[in-house]
């Protein structure tokens, strides 16, 4: 006791008294801490600096605030908003015959062009003074969505324009000027833009964009203007073969001093005309035979007035930021869009066709191996649609949440290959026979395009979710790191000294609150519900903990190394997206009205959220190159264990007979794939039949049972059954017409095309 009580005296001075504490705490850990900190580029920092911190803040912190999640509110569409889906989106999706597109036009049709333009397609996100539409995220999301439930080609051709490119940036950072010029020729489609950031010597790494603009004079329109001569050479970029307007990024510089500053003024945007003298517009590419116009673009001696630099000359040098900002925001609208619809398409096939599908007697979705695949494409369709809106809710909010994005942009896309997967392996023939029936095999041959574009899924996973959030989300690693780079020595010591408290206090908060809820199974965590879905919040909070308890002792170890240790750092940013993926998906079943239908999707996706944050972290500890603190770190995480072992079949077959049948639970992650007549893409060929046999079913049940008893053969073609079971009066007239017809459609579903040539 006397030595516990001298070690608490200890203590008590060394932290207490600040003379102390500053000579034996705080300086030589600040020293150390300058030693360790991870250095930042240029480009790192301007990214740090253009995002904004959201609710992946409060999930990096350790203690999540599920009040703040909650009062983000619920993604409603606007009444003009929801017109324009009822009316000018359904009409475009009747115009789509999206294999005429890909194998015989290859390119959109003249009228679908047309239509495009004329109302306002275009201009989604363009303020209404210029003729715009100003729709919210959450609409621009829906509407590309619901395009491509039928055509990948049309949907990108949508969404191009309404994401990263010159009406984005014209909006945020044009002068007025450029603003009254160019958005009403945007919004008309009088002007077709694209944006050219992506070359052959810069793909991911955009910072490393080799283009060139010299600060020069020339002559232009009559008169000798300071101005720009460019030299560019890029590629992938979507719409270029038809551009009227081209967003050009380029390195920025001033070898004569014009400008009376520095030589290298860093990476700037401008818009420059196609028809102007020097601009070549290149050859188009082929992605995955999918029929958007894709090509290159060069430029050779390109003068331009400083005036058409973006947002005037005030913005030279300042185009990685803008970029940094549009880009965070266009990527987690457009690519989950793309996700979330092929979700939502497979979702509404599948579980139709694994209905009408006969195989030994039985519909296929009676099997538990095409169970268990099938669960997994509900499962993931349900998290599509809930980070899918949660995402869209943040960035009508105004923030900007890069990491956030980032999360959204990976996470979805991946699950987008997985939904595809899965639905090729059930539907089988039906989905790798290409023709106008043929829903899968588009979007199968597209899926790629998505994980290579706005930053490669590789180094999306690897360095971004985790490296940016990790020093963004913290509540004090950002703040030592601007302190560290103060001048004035003393300041930074003291702020220091107030920081490295604050630090202390939260490490060991997280600390006590992993181990105890580890110990406790998480009961004592709170949590702002009650019911089945409780104990979800109180294990999100533990792995929370345990994420902030782990990212502190790894950046204390390793120190800038950890940024070079991406196999770790993605594990750990595995962490934090499974984290923010479970809380889009409990925020989404409150916002539906905790609908009890919805739970088995909700059990099955939390299920599996938790499993993978767990192995995420068992996979870091296995991994983390000090190997005393990963045991350490074991014993304060997993001290009995890791016991969060995904879903169970129960699971999976009660999720799968919930779902294969017509309902509300059904219609809520699958209402972007509508089903209408006169659809040319099979779509609502595989529903009718569908709900046809659903309303058979109790006659198929009264057959069943008479082939049980003998009255009915078994193993004969249906139409001569169906005509037995009237013989034997198991059926009347009327239901046998009714099972024809179910029959008929059925076999329409089932059948694929076939061709006299190809």
């Amino acid at each position: 006791m006397t030595l516990f009580i001298l070690a608490l005296l200890i203590i008590i001075v060394l932290f207490g008294v600040k003379n102390i504490r500053m000579q034996f705490i705080t300086r030589p850990v600040f020293s150390f801490f300058k030693k360790v900190l991870p250095p930042l580029s240029d480009t790192e920092k301007e990214a740090m600096e253009a995002g904004d911190v959201w609710w992946e803040g409060e999930l990096f912190r350790g203690k999540p605030n599920w009040e703040t999640l909650h009062s983000y509110g619920k993604p409603k569409l606007t009444a003009e908003e929801q017109d324009f889906l009822d009316n000018q989106v359904m009409t475009a999706l009747t115009m789509i015959d999206d294999y005429d597109i890909v194998h015989n036009r290859k390119d959109l049709p003249p009228e679908l062009w047309q239509y495009f333009k004329d109302e306002g397609f275009f201009a989604l996100i363009i303020p209404k003074q210029y003729g715009g539409k100003a729709f919210s995220a959450y609409a621009n999301s829906t509407i590309v969505s619901k395009l491509a439930s039928r055509s990948v080609s049309a949907a990108v051709t949508v969404m191009v324009p309404n994401s990263l490119g010159p009406g984005e940036l014209l909006t945020h950072y044009g002068t007025q000027e450029q603003r009254e010029h160019w958005l009403p020729k945007l919004a008309t489609g009088e002007a077709v833009p694209c944006f050219a950031l992506t070359g052959p010597e810069a793909g991911s790494d955009a910072g490393a964009i080799p283009d060139e603009g010299i600060v020069c004079r020339q002559e232009f329109e009559g008169e000798e203007v300071l101005g720009l001569k460019l030299n560019w050479d890029k590629r992938y970029i979507t719409l270029a073969p038809v551009a009227t307007v081209l967003g050009l990024a380029f390195q920025m510089r001033d070898p004569e001093g014009l400008l009376g500053g520095k030589e290298a003024l860093g990476i700037t945007c401008a818009l420059i005309p196609t028809d102007l003298s020097g601009v070549k517009i290149g050859q188009r590419h082929n992605p995955l035979n999918m029929a958007f116009m894709n090509g290159t673009t060069q430029g050779e001696d390109v003068f331009i007035p400083l005036d058409w630099i973006i947002g005037g000359p005030q913005y030279a040098g300042r185009g990685w930021r803008m970029l940094v900002e549009c880009l965070s925001a266009g990527r987690g609208i457009s690519l989950p869009a793309l996700a979330t619809a092929s979700g939502h398409t497979t979702t509404k096939t599948t579980t139709a066709y694994s209905y009408v599908r006969h195989q030994f007697g039985l519909s296929i979705g009676n099997f538990e191996g095409v169970q268990e695949a099938l669960a997994r494409i509900i499962a993931n369709t349900y998290q599509l649609e809930a980070a899918r809106r949660l995402t869209t809710t943040g960035i009508d909010l105004k923030v900007k949440p890069s990491v956030v994005t980032a999360i959204a942009k990976y996470h979805m896309t991946e699950m987008s290959r997985d939904v595809l997967n899965d639905a090729m392996d059930i539907q089988s023939g039906k989905g790798i026979q290409l023709g106008p029936k043929n829903y899968l095999g588009h979007p199968y041959m597209a899926n790629p395009i998505s994980i290579t574009v706005e930053g490669a899924n590789i180094l999306t996973r690897s360095l971004m979710i985790f490296g940016q959030g990790a020093t963004r989300c913290h509540p004090y690693v950002l703040a030592e790191m601007e302190t560290a780079a103060m001048e004035d020595k003393c300041a930074a010591l003291e702020r220091f000294d107030a920081l490295l408290l604050g630090h202390i206090g939260y490490a060991t908060r997280n600390a006590f609150s992993s181990v105890f809820s580890a110990l406790t199974g998480s009961r004592f965590n709170q949590a702002p519900v009650s019911g089945e879905t409780q104990q979800y919040y109180k294990d999100m909070s533990r792995m929370s903990s345990a994420l902030a308890f782990m990212t502190d002792l790894s950046m204390l170890i390793m120190g800038g190394d950890l940024k070079r240790k991406e196999m770790l750092s993605a594990r750990m940013g595995d962490v934090l997206s499974e984290l923010y993926l479970g809380s889009s998906t409990l925020k989404m079943f409150e916002d539906n009205g905790r609908q009890h239908d919805d739970l088995p999707a909700v059990r099955h996706v939390m299920a599996t959220r938790l499993q993978n944050a767990a192995k995420a972290l068992e996979g870091a500890l296995r991994n983390f190159p000090n190997r005393p603190v990963a045991w350490i770190m074991r014993a304060v995480i997993f001290p009995l264990g890791n016991h969060f072992n995904g879903p169970t079949d129960k699971m999976s077959i009660d999720l799968v007979k919930g779902m294969s049948k017509p309902g509300p639970a059904r219609d809520r992650i699958t209402f972007l794939c509508p089903d209408f007549a006169g659809d040319k893409g099979g779509i609502a060929e595989v529903e009718n039949a569908f709900v046809a046999q659903y309303n058979c079913r109790n006659l198929h049940k009264k057959i069943k049972s008479a082939q049980r008893n003998g009255t009915l053969p078994r193993k004969i073609p249906n139409s001569r059954l169906f005509a037995l079971a009237l013989d034997a009066k198991v059926i009347d007239a009327s239901e046998l017409e009714l099972l024809l017809k179910a029959d008929k459609l059925r076999l329409a579903a089932i059948n694929v095309d076939d061709f006299s040539e190809l």
